[in-house]
């Protein structure tokens, strides 16, 4: 099995755990052995999907000002959450390949397996918001036409980064490639970095 195998099947039932309910205050309820790599992705697809529909209901034109001041706090804590867990995936990586001969010619790649994971994440949201849409019976004809379009736009697009990414991982195995994680060091969450909170009085 393939990491992305591991990965899409794990997405796929986060998305639809989560839409049992529907509900962006539902409670986790991860099966997976607690710091398994499995409990991390089920983990990681439940902030982003989380994340996906805080980001649908911010948009609602008539939300009221101060419920969407909260709720822009709950997705700037998510948003740290998913970078944390990113990183903490990373880390997984660094280990599990920490004693491989990094080859002569080995190059870097222009991100981590972690983060090309993250967008695998967020692209089988994608997947299942546009099939969604595909099944919808109140759209017109041209509606349905140019949702079944992107729809198969995205399934192209996750089978061609799950392969990219399952070579990426070979590689790294192999000593092709090498890994370096640097830590995200977001500036505006940091009351150390961010001038409007290090110059509050």
């Amino acid at each position: 099995m393939t990491f992305t195998e591991l990965c899409n099947p794990i997405f796929v039932q986060v998305i639809n755990d989560y839409h049992k309910t529907d509900n962006v205050d539902t409670p986790i309820n991860n099966p997976y052995e607690l710091k398994s790599i499995e409990y991390y992705l089920y983990l990681k697809n439940w902030i982003d999907t989380v994340q996906w529909h805080f980001e649908d209901i911010i948009r609602d034109p008539n939300i009221n000002p101060v419920e969407a001041l909260v709720l822009k706090r709950r997705i700037d804590k998510s948003n740290q959450d998913r970078t944390d867990l990113v990183e903490l995936i990373d880390s997984y990586f660094l280990d599990k390949y920490k004693d491989v001969r990094i080859k002569a010619d080995a190059t870097i790649n222009t991100e981590s397996p972690a983060w090309a994971i993250d967008r695998l994440s967020i692209l089988a949201l994608k997947i299942y918001h546009m099939s969604q849409e595909v099944e919808r019976t109140d759209t017109t004809p041209e509606h349905h036409a140019q949702c079944e379009k992107k729809l198969n736009i995205l399934l192209e697009q996750q089978k061609d980064l799950s392969s990219a990414i399952d070579q990426l991982i070979t590689d790294i195995e192999a000593g092709c490639k090498y890994m370096k994680v640097y830590k995200q060091m977001k500036m505006y969450n940091d009351p150390a970095l961010n001038p409007v909170l290090y110059g509050k009085k």
